[in-house]
């Protein structure tokens, strides 16, 4: 089997306007991605010059902090959830009042979203709740 050599190309105006956008794209990249890019680099490597062991296990080192951050942020969302269920179910049947005193009320229902916590009050009326409400 006949292995061509490959020849250096320079750099132009356009390949540092890809190599900014890639950069751009790196830090968007999600655990997958970055395995994906892992296992296309260790297939496409030139048999005569294989990957140095050493740099292989660096990757591989990368990988495992990656997937332990993907875990560790996932847990911490789970149980910032569960917490501010927790809080949530707790205000269920108090009295509250807004932060700027104009809306007040009982709890019938609330709500925790991404946005933040929104209590419903009994007269339809609603309350951020993380505007600082204060609850009698």
């Amino acid at each position: 089997m006949t292995v061509n050599a490959t020849t250096p190309v320079a750099p132009s105006a356009a390949s540092s306007t890809a190599s900014s956008t890639a950069s751009a794209a790196t830090q968007s990249l999600s655990y997958n991605d970055f395995l994906t890019l892992l296992m296309a680099e260790m297939k496409n490597q030139d048999p005569t010059q294989p990957m140095d062991p050493s740099q292989m296990v660096s990757q591989l080192a990368t990988v495992s902090e990656v997937g332990q951050a993907v875990q560790t942020n996932t847990t911490l969302a789970s149980l910032l959830t569960a917490t501010s269920l927790s809080q949530a179910e707790q205000l269920v049947g108090q009295t509250i009042t807004s932060a700027d005193g104009s809306t007040s009320g009982q709890v019938a229902s609330v709500s925790v979203t991404s946005a933040g916590t929104v209590a419903t009050l009994s007269n339809g009326a609603t309350v951020q709740l993380a505007n600082g409400a204060s609850v009698q």
